[in-house]
């Protein structure tokens, strides 16, 4: 048995990982089973194609064990690698011992076999690189398996493990690869509201008693900035957040349908939350906060912001009637006591405000006379409106970018 028909019967007897529909696999199978055959030329180049907006053979590959949904992977993010049968376990390292195998293919194994004038066109052709592997699979893969169940323990499995943050469009998960990469450090003062936040999610990371949260305040303070934050520190712990919109809320049931035998942990988050005095919208989030029977799971969380004191907005008429104002308020009451923690994000005084300057100031590094830097931070804030970290911030970015171009600020 010749190189290439070894590898075509390994890349077909993959027992445990998912690879079979992807789509360089598939043009790997056409390409390894058209040897010595008058279609050799055109798999070849169509292999070539794919892989090159890829990388290379060996990151590919390993890039796909890492990231793929099978019942290890899965085991292994919940922490329950060990309880699973030997002969699974034989299965992986199987599958591993191939892939490994079929990530060193290389363009002269397939030239090699080719004749006459097929092989001169094909030395014509570009060669793809085998490259290097994806940490953690140096060495020999199947020697990785505790690595392996390491790297899922932290980072998730499937595409859990490739992305951290998730819409939801259209009733479907729509990964979102470039997210807010602020971090905890980069928020200035409101360290107890923060750590009402952490202590929480720590407590749901852990499979203690957490409680879903609504953050309330004034705008530009930090609430969806701590919601984005929090994921960025806790990510490596399989948490996972799915945005949804208002519009959306009718879909919590499905939502969590969707992720509740997942061992991952899910935030579902829900930005400047608020609602007209009639919206069907507000009923179905109290039914999914807790009245429903999927109201609470143990993967999931809901983290809400809102703007607005009242999350139920009223008009002239509702402040007339009075019996419907009672009603109004109640309302309101039982939506709070839901989120079962509420935590509020005021603007900052003066002093406050100007201290969240020089911290950020510090963090950049950049040169500064303290008392222009904060007189010209207050009149920033008085021309805009008012004071908050977000108004400090665009204020520092403004002096840095000033101060990088040599200009007058």
């Amino acid at each position: 048995m010749d190189r290439l028909e070894l590898f075509k019967y390994s890349l077909d007897s993959i027992c445990v990982y998912n690879i079979e529909n992807d789509e360089i696999i598939t043009a790997m199978r056409n390409l390894l089973h058209a040897a010595q055959s008058d279609e050799l030329v055109k798999h070849y180049s169509a292999f070539f194609k794919k892989l090159s907006a890829h990388g290379s053979l060996r990151e590919y590959i390993s890039n796909l064990i890492l990231t793929d949904d099978n019942p290890f992977t899965r085991a292994c993010a919940a922490g329950r690698d060990k309880e699973l049968p030997k002969a699974l376990i034989e299965g992986v390292k199987s599958d591993l011992e191939k892939l490994d195998e079929l990530s060193t293919i290389s363009a002269e194994d397939v030239i090699e076999a080719s004749f006459g004038e097929m092989e001169k066109v094909l030395l014509t052709l570009p060669k793809w690189e085998i490259g290097e592997s994806e940490e953690p699979l140096d060495g020999k893969w199947a020697d990785r398996i505790e690595d392996l169940a390491f790297f899922h323990r932290r980072n998730g499995y499937g595409i859990y493990s490739k992305y951290y943050a998730f819409a939801w469009r259209d009733g479907d998960f729509i990964p979102i690869s470039a997210t807010d990469p602020i971090e905890l450090d980069d928020l200035k003062n409101y360290e107890r509201q923060r750590n009402q936040v952490l202590e929480n999610t720590e407590a749901f990371l852990d499979g203690l008693p957490a409680n879903n949260i609504l953050l309330y305040g004034d705008r530009g303070t930090g609430k969806s900035s701590t919601v984005h934050a929090v994921l960025n520190e806790y990510k490596t712990r399989s948490l996972r957040m799915i945005e949804i919109s208002k519009s959306d809320i009718g879909d919590l049931t499905i939502i969590r349908e969707k992720i509740s035998k997942s061992p991952m942990k899910f935030i579902i988050f829900i930005d400047d939350l608020s609602f007209d005095s009639h919206d069907d919208s507000f009923g179905e989030l109290k039914a999914a906060l807790e009245g429903s029977l999927s109201g609470k799971q143990s993967n999931t969380l809901i983290y809400a912001t809102s703007n607005r004191r009242h999350l139920i907005k009223e008009n002239f008429n509702d402040r007339e009637n009075d019996i419907h104002r009672s009603d109004t308020l109640q309302e309101e009451l039982s939506l709070s006591d839901r989120f079962g923690v509420t935590i509020t994000f005021m603007n900052p005084d003066k002093k406050e405000y100007l201290e969240i300057i020089e911290k950020i100031a510090l963090d950049r590094d950049i040169e500064f006379d303290l008392n222009r830097l904060l007189l010209e931070g207050e009149n920033w804030a008085r021309r805009r409106g008012g004071r908050s970290p977000r108004c400090a911030k665009q204020f520092v970015d403004y002096v840095e970018t000033c101060e990088r171009m040599g200009k007058d600020w």
